[in-house]
């Protein structure tokens, strides 16, 4: 087989069908209940798969998160495309492998990501679901985390607009009108210029966010909307209101867990502004509401180094950010459409992940998606309004293409720089054929019992998968 692997020949090779999931494989089979409902896609930094407490934290109540899983229905294998901020905010946007557009790690300066052969920016080409939406007659906002370009010296990089917002409010990782909090990336953005620059304390950013996005709502009641609500918490270092701390006071001992519970719990109150102002306007039926978190919690060796747990929880699973094993990239996910999307179901069968919401989303909007993209992702809108919907086809990650890559503090969680789930089994291993490691995650959600050894066809199998996946790539 030649070294040069195209990406259509490598789907081909793998079994994949591009684009095709469990819903008709036709357009104008896949139509929604309801044309065009309003989408809200919420996505938290940093968010661990055990810190909502209905994935099953005792320490906490997100009262209002559950509530949304309460009236809608939430998965508990839904997978994020990389464990750091920058691939995962792309793959979400694009619906293909966030490397197919040279971007497999954070985004830096020029020099560091020059270092790591990466680009500056998501490329305006790409293919970006806000785009396709507003093209539909969506009326689009983007408010919160950007990351995918601008900031540092990055002065050229597009604002959102370019990808198909029409309103924007980021922080110091993009351009265009932001909100910056005290700190060093923040006086750099600053000088950058740019569109209109005001300042706040980090605890303050989510609540300037859902003003912004209650703001929107309120003066978008004549279209349907996209909003694109991306909080920079519960990203450390944690800043939380003074009385929100005082609150937690029981895990004095603990800072860092003490300041992490009281950031969660301010998110959790201002998310509730916004879901009881799309209740007393009386869109709850009109609107699908989509929640994630965009990788594993922290992992700095600072925390280690000083005694402490790294704040944040992963449940059962293994490892956190920067991490290939469950804990770097399995995610809680919420959906919610009153009246539409069953409620109270837990969806423990459908596998998805984030390049799947461009396709789904588009099906469910009864949108055209763009007919030149052969996207990564599947339809699997199916699943996403109740029903199951088992995947063939492979989820493959790559990270930690260069060995100065950001690694965590607790060594047991550095994997291998590439993995693959297909069906219940997750093969991890680098791409020089060594360290190879497999697991039955029906059988073993904590990564603790490696089959390579006794499973050789199976290890054999997908290594050539995935590997052949790799050479796809850029």
């Amino acid at each position: 087989m030649s070294d040069e692997i195209t990406r259509r020949g490598f789907l081909v090779l793998a079994g994949t069908t591009i684009a095709a999931g469990c819903a008709p494989s036709s357009f104008s089979g896949r139509q929604a209940s309801r044309k065009h409902p309003n989408i809200i896609f919420i996505f938290i930094d940093d968010l661990g798969y055990g810190d909502l407490s209905c994935y099953g934290n005792k320490d906490v109540k997100t009262t209002n998160i559950d509530r949304l899983a309460a009236e809608g229905m939430r998965f508990t294998q839904f997978y994020v495309n990389s464990p750091i901020c920058s691939p995962s905010r792309v793959a979400m946007t694009t619906g293909m492998y966030p490397a197919r557009w040279r971007i497999n790690s954070y985004l830096s300066s020029r020099e560091a990501n020059k270092k790591r052969d990466m680009a500056d920016f998501l490329d305006p080409k790409a293919p970006s679901l806000a785009r396709t939406l507003k093209q539909a007659g969506y009326a689009t906002a983007h408010f919160g985390k950007w990351h995918m370009g601008g900031g540092r010296d990055v002065d050229d990089a597009p604002h959102p607009q370019a990808y198909g917002f029409d309103e924007s409010l980021v922080s110091f990782e993009g351009l265009g009108d932001r909100v910056l909090p005290p700190g060093g990336l923040s006086k750099r953005s600053e000088k950058l210029g740019q569109g209109n620059i005001s300042h706040a304390p980090k605890h303050q950013l989510t609540e300037i966010y859902v003003n912004r996005t209650i703001e929107f709502i309120r003066r978008n009641n004549d279209k349907p909307f996209y909003i694109n609500l991306w909080p920079n918490d519960v990203h450390d270092s944690h800043n939380p209101k003074p009385e929100l701390l005082d609150k937690y006071t029981q895990f004095a001992k603990k800072p860092y867990q003490q300041k992490f519970y009281a950031v969660l719990d301010e998110l959790d109150r201002q998310l509730g502004r916004l879901f009881k102002e799309l209740k007393a306007r009386r869109l709850d039926q009109k609107t699908l509401i989509l929640f994630a978190g965009d990788n594993g919690p922290t992992d700095w060796p600072k925390y280690y180094e000083k005694g402490f747990a790294p704040p944040g929880s992963v449940g059962p699973l293994r490892g956190r950010k920067w991490s290939l094993y469950e804990g770097g990239i399995r995610v809680p996910f919420i959906v919610r459409w009153k009246g539409t999307i069953p409620q109270a179901k837990v969806n423990e069968h459908s596998v998805l992940c984030g390049i799947d919401l461009f396709p789904s989303l588009c099906a469910i909007a009864a949108v055209e998606p763009p007919r030149d993209v052969a996207f990564d992702g599947r339809d699997m809108s199916v699943a996403l309004l109740g029903k199951h919907c088992l995947r063939t086809s492979p989820i493959f990650w790559e990270y930690r293409r260069k060995p100065f890559y950001l690694k965590g503090g607790n060594p047991d969680f550095v994997s291998p720089n590439l993995a693959v789930r297909q069906g219940k089994w997750k093969l991890l291993i680098n791409d020089d054929r060594s360290g190879a490691e497999l697991y039955d995650l029906q059988e073993d959600i904590a990564e603790a019992s490696d089959l390579a050894d006794k499973r050789p066809e199976i290890t054999g199998r997908l290594s050539e998968i995935l590997l052949n996946w790799r050479k796809s790539l850029p």
